[in-house]
């Protein structure tokens, strides 16, 4: 198994360190968003109302755009949320 060493001064570099460490939260934390939006396009539950109430037709287009933009972006940065 490979292993990979970051190395940062404590107090310098504290914010990025915080960053690497953090890194896996980032990446659930966006794939739970991508979710909550797919759950809005794929079976129309709202996210603005109550969890039983169905999504208006623009929350659903709302979603889509924000998926898409999630997806570019992802792209953009050569990121996988596999």
């Amino acid at each position: 198994m490979a292993k990979v060493i970051l190395e940062f001064d404590a107090i310098e570099e504290a914010l990025e360190a915080r960053t690497a460490i953090d890194g896996s939260k980032w990446k659930s934390l966006v794939w739970d968003l991508d979710q909550k939006l797919r759950n809005t396009t794929k079976y129309g539950s709202s996210v603005i109302e109550a969890k039983d109430k169905p999504a208006t037709e623009v929350e659903i287009l709302i979603a889509e755009q924000y998926r898409e933009i999630i997806q570019e972006l992802i792209n953009d940065y050569g990121l996988n949320l596999e």
